[in-house]
């Protein structure tokens, strides 16, 4: 009970801060327990049942017993490439228990989760909050001998990472995989330039050279963010805000993880910087759960930032005061969604809003809230260090700058990649050591599927656009069975608030295994694509309206793998397995199935 009180009383009974006291329960009692709820409810004057809620929404929060070491395995894409079937198994034999069990002795749990931004050095998990990259066999025989002998988890990190990941408040084994830098992210850069020459001009100044430069979002939508400041600063309110959406959920995807460890002072920058171009006084930072090892860091920067001036009050001697709080998130991947980032950020399930209205006009706490990537605000920075010229002399006339890519997947050199707009895939393949390229992921599971036809596409707006995930496939390859990796990832990260995507993506995945199976006909192809579009059509967020795109994008840029899959003599829906529908019986009667001619026979 005192690690309760404890918790609440360190978070003051805030309400906004409801899943960082569950957090912290669960981290010193195993689970949050009925008493723990009860506790929290009447503390905060909230009901059981929205606290319930919350715990039922988020991975990384449960109300069950859990083992004093507990390991979540990541099951994305490329981690099943880089032979996660094999470590699970032996993860199961080790502890002695399967996957979503506790260990007969109480010591582990085994758990798995979607894609946790470590896509270039798989198979990987998070122990404790603690990230484990390039697991072996013989990794793993370690890790939990070093369990049973109840060692710290911090202390079963051998070898640390490259760049800041070798800080003492890190400490982490990850890797950054800095493959080629770029003018923008990685070129000069000194902390506190940019703010200081912003805060010598007007707001409206600062959002002029936004706009000047053509900075569009980095995080995958590419609004324009200088429109996007001045629609917010224009709202009339008492409170403006912006929050930094480090939310960084897309498989394959990863490069936030490695800008937030190697230029946070950047991105924090452009924080301040966007606070001064809306009118805002405080910045909400929104980390992901899976990057929580590097927030004692972040806190070390900021602090840093606060002691040179640079943060807190009279920035640069100016009259203008500008918080950054840090706040977590606890697994989902809707989170990345603006509006349902913001119901998190609140202390809330991340159910989506309905649009309109939109952040910039009612959006955290009500008030008029920027919401911008890590990468786009480390990319205004830049452009206030320089300026918009400077800016758009880079890229294409209609996509300025330089993008970071995350590329992982088949090729020798996988890691972060930073390229101005306008370079071709095929180079990139090039760059990145990819041989007998047969398919490439564009944007994440939520992205497009390419062939070799369209190698040759640019990288920007116009043509390619992306978030930066980059997942490279070779020919030995199997289409589908990525395909089903990212309809699963889908089916489980929905909110389940409306139809189209709660059962739509599960009809797609029904539909597929059918025509792998080899009982589909073109009648089936025909509703998968009816069904895909209507999803995308009626699906309530952007979650929902791009699950459909692993499908309908293979299936429009492969097709001809799934021409050979239908069985092309019947067009009637042949949708019972007879062999299937017996096997049961024939195992247990130990006999055998026949088929002579037309007829299906039991000996």
């Amino acid at each position: 009970m005192d690690s309760i009180k404890k918790a609440i009383s360190r978070y003051q009974k805030d309400r906004l801060r409801l899943i960082e006291i569950l957090k912290e329960i669960q981290a010193a009692e195993g689970q949050i327990s009925d008493q723990a709820i009860k506790a929290v409810a009447t503390a905060l004057k909230v009901s059981r049942a929205e606290i319930e809620g919350v715990i039922s929404f988020y991975h990384f929060l449960s109300d069950r017993p859990m083992g004093k070491y507990v390991i979540y395995l990541n099951n994305s894409i490329t981690s099943e490439m880089a032979g996660r079937e094999t470590i699970a198994r032996v993860l199961e034999k080790e502890a002695n228990c399967i996957f979503g069990q506790t260990s007969p002795d109480g010591l582990i749990t085994l758990l798995e989760t979607s894609c946790i931004g470590m896509n270039d050095q798989e198979p990987a998990a998070i122990i404790n909050g603690v990230i484990f990259t390039s697991l072996t066999t013989e990794k793993v025989k370690k890790i939990i001998a070093q369990m049973r002998e109840k060692r710290d988890v911090q202390e079963m990190v051998e070898e640390y990472g490259d760049g800041a990941n070798q800080h003492d408040l890190v400490r982490s084994m990850v890797k950054n995989n800095i493959r080629k830098k770029g003018p923008v992210i990685f070129g000069d850069y000194k902390a506190g330039q940019a703010t200081d020459r912003a805060l010598k001009l007007t707001p409206e100044e600062v959002i002029n050279e936004i706009k000047k430069a053509n900075l569009m979002g980095r995080g995958g939508a590419g609004f324009p963010t200088g429109l996007k400041w001045e629609l917010c600063r224009k709202e009339k309110a008492s409170e403006h805000y912006v929050i930094c959406n480090a939310d960084e959920g897309e498989p394959g995807t990863f490069k936030d993880r490695v800008l937030l460890t190697e230029r946070p002072e950047m991105v924090f920058e452009g924080m301040v910087i966007a606070g001064y171009a809306v009118g805002a006084k405080l910045g909400i930072f929104y980390l992901r759960h899976e990057y929580s090892y590097l927030k004692k860091y972040l806190e070390h920067i900021l602090d840093r930032m606060h002691k040179e001036g640079f943060l807190g009050k009279k920035i640069c001697g100016q009259n203008f005061d500008f918080e950054i709080e840090i706040k977590l998130g606890a697994g989902a991947y809707v989170c990345g969604e603006e509006s349902a980032l913001i119901e998190s950020a609140e202390g809330k399930r991340g159910d989506p809003r309905d649009r309109p209205p939109f952040p910039v006009q009612n959006g955290y706490l009500g008030c008029p809230t920027t919401v911008n990537n890590v990468e786009t605000l480390a990319t205004a920075t830049q452009i206030l260090n320089h300026d918009s010229a400077w800016f758009r002399a880079m890229g294409t006339p209609v996509s300025a700058g330089t993008k970071l890519l995350s590329v992982s997947g088949d090729c020798d050199r996988p890691g972060i990649y930073e390229v101005e707009w306008g370079l071709t895939l095929k180079k990139l393949l090039e760059m990145a050591g990819a041989r007998e390229a047969m398919a490439i992921q564009v944007g994440g599971a939520s992205g497009q599927c390419l062939s070799e036809t369209g190698f040759g596409r640019k990288f920007c707006y116009s043509d390619l656009a992306t978030g930066g995930s980059i997942i490279i496939f070779n020919k030995t390859r199997d289409v589908f069975y990525i395909i089903r990796n990212f309809l699963d990832f889908f089916i489980e990260e929905s909110c389940g608030w409306c139809t189209p995507c709660r059962a739509g993506n599960v009809f797609l995945k029904k539909k597929l295994e059918k025509i792998v199976s080899g009982l589909g006909t073109a009648s089936d192809l025909a509703e998968i694509e009816t069904w895909g579009k209507l999803i995308k059509a009626t699906s309530r967020c952007g979650l929902g309206q791009t699950s459909p795109n692993p499908v309908l994008t293979t299936l429009a840029n492969f097709r001809g793998l799934y021409d050979k899959q239908i069985n092309k003599e019947t067009d009637f829906m042949s949708e019972f397995d007879l062999r299937r529908a017996v096997e049961e019986a024939c195992l247990i009667t130990d006999r055998e199935f026949e088929e002579e001619g037309s007829a299906c026979l039991i000996k």
